[in-house]
């Protein structure tokens, strides 16, 4: 016979059912922590652990003054290849987490991206990727972006000098960046993007990590690793992306390749 669940975790279950079931619709707040306490339902310990449980799977936030409440059933969705659409960033100006919140139908607010620049030295994996020596001098664009008041993830780019320097990018008036972002600014100096490498890393995350996103204990971050470039091949972007993990759903919507299609029209050329 298996061992009984703890307190904790028996009333954490129930309020996990409850909110798949529609019991508690997205926005709404469970019971105050003192309430089901004076209703029997455990000591304050006891609850506590409960909430901070549904905290790490995802299915609540619990803040200071606003209690603990229901999250959007749907995380936010995380295009592919959709959101590089040259014509979102050439033609117009919405930028790749816009599209993101198009695509998943929610609103967004330009202040809710922060962004500072600023030149460092290359960290080895962002030399490597620019085929850079180590500790060689790149700029770093990071930015912090945020769903409403809740941070979803941080994005950090890293350009070689020669290809920004002098443009809004570095620029305090008006960057960093403007209309249209870090691919418009590319293309307007000369470096249209055509290609780009996408890796997913899963990891616990650091403390400062932790605080900056406000994850809750147990939650994990999915790493992104981007490398853009030119027709040619040149890398004109190396950026570094750390996403809170129940935040987001990935989308990718390819068409599937057929290599022994290709080499057989290559071999009747």
């Amino acid at each position: 016979m298996a061992p009984k669940a703890p307190k904790w975790r028996e009333l954490a279950d129930r309020f996990a059912e409850q909110i798949r079931n529609g019991d508690y619709d997205p926005g709404a707040q469970l019971p105050q922590i003192r309430d089901l306490v004076e209703a029997g339902e455990g000591s304050k310990e006891t609850v506590h652990r409960a909430y901070k449980a549904l905290e790490a799977e995802g299915l609540v936030t619990m803040t200071r003054g606003h209690g603990t409440v229901v999250r959007p059933k749907a995380p936010l969705k995380r295009l592919g290849i959709a959101r590089y659409d040259k014509a979102k960033w050439r033609d117009g100006d919405e930028v790749a987490f816009i599209a993101d919140r198009v695509a998943s139908g929610r609103a967004y607010r330009r202040n809710e991206q922060t962004q500072t620049v600023s030149r460092v030295k290359a960290p080895a994996v962002v030399a490597a990727a620019h085929g850079l020596p180590e500790g060689a001098d790149v700029y770093a664009r990071a930015r912090l972006v945020k769903e409403g008041a809740q941070p979803t993830h941080t994005l950090t780019s890293y350009y070689r000098p020669e290809h920004v320097e002098g443009t809004c990018i570095v620029d305090p008036t008006p960057g960093p960046a403007g209309r249209g972002g870090g691919f418009r600014v590319l293309y307007d100096a000369g470096y249209e993007i055509d290609n780009m490498t996408e890796e997913l890393f899963a990891r616990v995350p650091t403390a400062d990590e932790a605080q900056l996103l406000q994850l809750a204990p147990g939650e994990w971050v999915v790493e992104l690793h981007r490398t853009t470039r030119t027709a040619d091949g040149t890398v004109v972007e190396f950026a570094i992306g750390v996403h809170a993990a129940t935040r987001f759903a990935w989308s990718y919507d390819f068409k599937v390749p057929d290599s022994t299609k290709a080499e057989v029209e290559g071999e009747n050329k």
